[in-house]
C-alpha cells in the first residue's frame, strides 16, 4: 500500500506497462468527455430547433387565419364596396371558342 502511495509503481522496472495503461485510460477519458460534450451540444440544438418550430407553426396558423378571413366573400364585398364595385346579380357564363380545325 505504501508503494502505491509513494508512486514506486511508476518508476520501477515494469513501469512502462503501467504508463501505457495510464495513458490509455487518459485518452479514453478525453474521448468520453468530448463525446459527452458533443451530445450535450446536440441536445441543446434540438431543443432550440423545436422552439423555433413551435414559433413558426404558431406564425403559420396566425397568417392562415388572416388569409382565410380576408378571402371570405363578405370581407371581399366590403372592400369592393369602397371602390364602388358590387356583387353581380347574374351568374357567370362560360365562353366557348370553337377552333377552325
Amino acid at each position: 500500500m505504501s508503494d502505491i502511495l509513494k508512486g514506486k509503481f511508476l518508476i520501477s522496472d515494469g513501469a512502462f506497462q503501467n504508463w501505457t495503461f495510464i495513458v490509455f485510460c487518459a485518452v479514453l477519458a478525453i474521448i468520453m468527455i468530448a463525446s459527452s460534450h458533443s451530445a450535450e451540444q446536440k441536445t441543446f440544438r434540438v431543443a432550440e430547433l423545436n422552439q423555433q418550430l413551435r414559433e413558426l407553426r404558431s406564425e403559420f396558423v396566425d397568417i392562415r387565419k388572416d388569409v382565410m378571413q380576408k378571402k371570405m366573400e363578405s370581407n371581399v364585398a366590403e372592400q369592393m364596396k369602397e371602390r364602388s364595385i358590387g356583387i353581380s346579380n347574374q351568374p357567370p357564363f362560360k365562353i366557348i371558342v370553337k377552333s377552325k380545325d
